[in-house]
């Protein structure tokens, strides 16, 4: 490959991710509506990991000439179907569920760290304090609860109305 090509190689190649990738965006939004909310929610590593897949397949049919749209089309349906199947399986079987998502993780209770469960989710003390400043908190002492979401994300439960606050 010489250093033009680099940068251009055809008008058909442009053509073809310009009608390819709209067709393809258009079946992905349209499948994604049809299959409702949940089939991107964040609520746990593995709808992160379809996200992720999404976006490979769509990078994959856009820029891969190899990969005709409807191929590309099924995989992005095949997605969306595993992804329904899975949810709709977690609401009918708690055990199912229990295996495709991590349950939330108590890292502090009465404002007192839990220091087995900060170290099987891997959180740090200076971790937990950032978390506690965040919501607008002097220390972990003003705090009833910290709890680690199946997302990642925290929830801080404040403590009783007579807590100090900064």
């Amino acid at each position: 490959m010489n250093w033009s090509e680099m940068f251009f190689q055809s008008w058909n190649g442009i053509v073809r991710t310009l009608i390819v990738g709209t067709l393809a965006y258009g079946f992905l939004v349209m499948s994604l509506r049809v299959s409702g909310k949940r089939t991107l929610a964040k609520l746990n590593a593995f709808d992160l990991v379809i996200t992720v897949a999404f976006g490979s397949t769509l990078a994959s049919i856009l820029l891969s000439e190899s990969v005709a749209l409807a191929e590309g089309a099924t995989a992005l349906a095949l997605l969306i179907a595993l992804q329904y199947a899975v949810t709709a399986l977690s609401v009918r079987s708690a055990r199912f569920a229990r295996a495709m998502r991590a349950e939330p993780s108590l890292l502090l209770r009465d404002g007192t760290p839990l220091p087995e469960a900060m170290r099987r989710a891997r959180v740090t003390h200076e971790e937990l304090d950032a978390v506690v400043r965040t919501e607008g908190r002097g220390g972990l002492h003003d705090i009833s609860a910290v709890i680690l979401e199946s997302d990642g994300s925290f929830s801080v439960i404040a403590g009783p109305q007579g807590a100090s606050t900064p």
